[in-house]
């Protein structure tokens, strides 16, 4: 047999590797039914349960990732999947409502809601945070330099003396928040004595990897411990000067105004390349520290698609060098077009234009139409100011997509409310492709068709449809919010 493979054609070959790959990945999934759900989910102690429906999509896209992820995390966390179109009494038994949903099970309880990343990365990284004590005891020097030395920030509680009320509100936080942090304790002060410790307090330790000379490398929190005061000491220095974003952790950070930097960031592979160009902006971020501005790199690879459309920088922009943006939190954005140079000036100009408020919003954007005679009114992101905010006129605005085939199927109706209006010097009805431009702020689209009136005299305060899609619905909704038309009342309508 062995002598017969060997003198398969190598193309047979891969192919016989894929398949036993691919093989191997779904056995490590269990399948999980009705009759064998509560025996075989008490054997773990920690299992992510995928309940899906084989038609769902979403269900679909995530496949191939929940099976990586369990190759990944055999011996560790055991992934498990139910079919909700066979399994229907095990799914309602825990409220699944929607497809995929994943939950957390502890010895088969129903510990807790997913609410990680979806890729085989984020699932491994987020459940491996799942395995274990909510905080590590520590007993020796290289207990202490094993939990520290990660490649994520740790909290270690010193504690020492009886257990109290301090070291008991620390592990009911470690509890909380340990999907998201890594904690560890110890009663013996004797560990941190060269951090300058000698009472009762917390460390957090920041990655070694993000080691620098503008911060220390350890923050220590002495005020009263409560669940609350030290979830705010942690998001307030986890972090640092100038933290590594990436796809799980951007989010977080992007709840403040933040610059980017963007390039072949690769701690895993090339920790000194990836702190070279950290330390440059390093520099740079320090004499900003008291702007209101947080700073950050990411590995642009991790990025493309979000650069491309949300920056229009292409992946070959810049060469070796970062692209440098800028996203506040209200979602304006802004890109250095000057090359980034090593001793950090260009940067620093940037900055100062940026604060001085010179610099020009980057704007994803269409085209304006040359021409836009139309009944509808074809709105682009350049041209939102001029014909939404139009302080005289009431604007119904759809945000579609090409591909939305709820959008092709309103289009007729959508057309008709047009041509029915368009001798009313007072309405106007648009759409704009939200797919191919920016969403102003206030206008909360998350799927296509979203539909809102800028009304006369609000336009920071849109009116959001929520009614029918039929020619009628949509005439009513105008004569109750829309203002007067044609020198008549609402009521004329």
């Amino acid at each position: 047999m062995a002598a017969a493979v060997r003198h398969l054609p190598a193309v047979t070959l891969a192919l016989l590797s894929c398949f036993h790959a691919t093989v191997s990945s779904r056995r490590d999934v269990l399948e999980l039914g009705d009759a064998d759900f509560d025996y075989l989910a008490t054997e773990h102690e920690t299992m992510l349960v995928k309940f899906y429906a084989p038609w769902c999509g979403h269900c679909k896209k995530l496949a191939p990732e929940f099976e990586k992820a369990a190759t990944r995390l055999k011996g560790t966390v055991q992934l498990a999947k139910v079919d909700c179109t066979a399994y229907s009494d095990t799914c309602a038994r825990f409220g699944v409502s929607g497809y995929p949903t994943l939950k957390i099970f502890r010895y088969g309880r129903d510990s807790a809601p997913y609410d990680g990343p979806r890729t085989a990365d984020g699932i491994y990284h987020y459940m491996k945070k799942q395995t274990g004590p909510d905080s590590v005891h520590l007993k020796t020097e290289e207990d202490l330099q094993t939990f520290i030395n990660h490649y994520d920030a740790s909290i270690v509680g010193v504690f020492p003396g009886e257990e109290g009320s301090r070291q008991s509100e620390f592990l009911k936080a470690a509890g909380l928040l340990r999907e998201q942090f890594r904690f560890a304790h110890t009663a013996d002060i004797t560990l941190v004595e060269k951090h300058r410790v000698t009472s009762e307090c917390v460390l957090l330790f920041r990655p070694p990897r993000l080691s620098n000379k503008f911060e220390d490398v350890v923050v220590v929190f002495t005020d009263y411990l409560t669940i609350g005061s030290l979830r705010r000491f942690i998001r307030d220095h986890i972090y640092g000067l100038c933290p590594h974003m990436t796809v799980e952790n951007r989010d977080h950070l992007r709840v403040r105004d933040l610059l980017t930097a963007y390039y072949d960031l690769d701690y895993h592979h090339n920790p000194h390349g990836s702190n070279y160009w950290r330390n440059r902006v390093m520099k740079v971020a320090s004499k900003y520290t008291e702007r209101g501005l947080m700073f950050s790199v990411a590995n642009k690879r991790d990025f493309l698609s979000e650069l491309e459309d949300d920056f229009g920088l292409g992946t070959s922009d810049g060469g070796g060098l970062p692209f440098i943006t800028i996203r506040t939190k209200l979602g304006h954005k802004y890109t250095m077009r000057e090359e980034f140079t090593r001793d950090g000036r260009s940067l620093e100009r940037f900055l100062d234009d940026y604060f001085a408020g010179r610099l020009k919003r980057f704007v994803k954007s269409e085209p304006v139409p040359e021409r836009n005679s139309a009944a509808v009114k074809v709105v682009v992101a350049e041209s939102f100011d001029d014909i939404v905010n139009d302080p005289d006129k009431d604007v119904l605005i759809q945000f579609y997509s090409p591909s939305c085939p709820h959008c092709k199927k309103l289009e007729p109706v959508y057309t008709e409310l047009a041509h029915t209006l368009y001798s009313e010097p007072n309405i106007v009805i648009a759409k704009m492709n939200a797919a191919d431009n920016d969403v102003p702020l206030g206008y909360d689209v998350h799927g296509y068709p979203t539909i809102f009136l800028a009304p006369v005299g609000r336009k920071d305060e849109p009116i959001r449809y929520e009614g029918g899609r039929e020619l009628k619905d949509f005439m009513r909704f105008l004569k109750r919010e829309a203002r007067l038309m044609s020198g008549g009342s609402k009521d004329e309508l």
